[in-house]
């Protein structure tokens, strides 16, 4: 009796597991068979890769097209005068105010010193320049970047052009006050401190085109610039373009005499 009770709740217990077991093919035979699950989508090979139009990762893609595009829209301006950096060379009408020598703009608005060396490549011209005027840094301490590292990163670009333009006359000019960033004007005299005192070593001119953008009372004067009391209007674009085209004059002289070429 003992036996046959222990078979007994033996069987009993087996039946639902069995129970459980068919239920479950039941349903896997009405669902129809197994489909495999879809293999990982393999990366395309390096000759497929669509090759993008600028860089889409950075915020200044479509202007950088377009410098392309005017580059090859005719010939190359031989012993021209590059123009490089940030808004306030984007905005100057460069041909207009430089008349007499070619010129060729590679400003964007909003750049930092870092987005220019990364396009640094993408911004030359074809042919090399006689002479080249950058402006750059001011939207670096607007950022938050400390009057140090914008410093480094001017004099890396400015490294950058004396390497690859030996012979090209280059000039960085000052970062300009202005009433809305009127803050921050001591960082700017930082950097503009730093800046010039490395000139002579590196090989490269610095212009102070700040201070002629100041009031009688030392504070920027608001009728040289536009509304938004950043850019400068055309009557500051007037004084700086007085100091710059004295500077390329003083160039094209030294070059004369010294028998140089660009």
């Amino acid at each position: 009796m003992r036996m046959a009770n222990i078979s007994c709740a033996r069987a009993t217990g087996t039946e639902p597991r069995w129970r459980a077991v068919l239920g479950l093919a039941l349903l896997l035979a009405a669902a129809g068979p197994l489909q495999a699950a879809p293999l990982p989508t393999q990366p395309p090979t390096p000759d497929k890769v669509a090759v993008p139009n600028a860089d889409p990762t950075f915020p200044f893609s479509n202007e950088i097209a377009a410098f392309a595009k005017a580059e090859a829209a005719g010939p190359p301006v031989a012993n021209a005068t590059l123009f490089l950096g940030s808004s306030s060379i984007r905005l100057w009408d460069i041909k207009g105010s430089f008349t007499d020598i070619g010129t060729v703009n590679r400003g964007f608005g909003g750049a930092t010193t870092p987005d220019v060396l990364h396009y640094y490549k993408r911004l030359l011209p074809k042919a090399k320049p006689r002479s080249i005027i950058v402006y750059v840094g001011e939207n670096d301490l607007a950022a938050g970047a400390t009057p140090d590292k914008v410093s480094r990163d001017v004099l890396t670009l400015l490294r950058q052009l004396r390497a690859d333009y030996p012979r090209a006359h280059i000039a960085y000019l000052s970062l300009k006050p202005s009433p809305i960033r009127w803050t921050l004007w001591p960082q700017m005299a930082a950097v503009n401190m730093t800046v010039s005192a490395r000139s002579k070593a590196m090989k490269f001119d610095y212009l102070d085109v700040g201070r002629p953008l100041l009031a009688t009372d030392g504070l920027p004067d608001a009728s040289l610039f536009r509304a938004d009391g950043l850019h400068m209007n055309p009557r500051g674009y007037e004084r700086w373009t007085r100091l710059v085209d004295a500077y390329l004059d003083h160039a094209v002289l030294a070059d004369t005499g010294a028998g140089r070429d660009s």
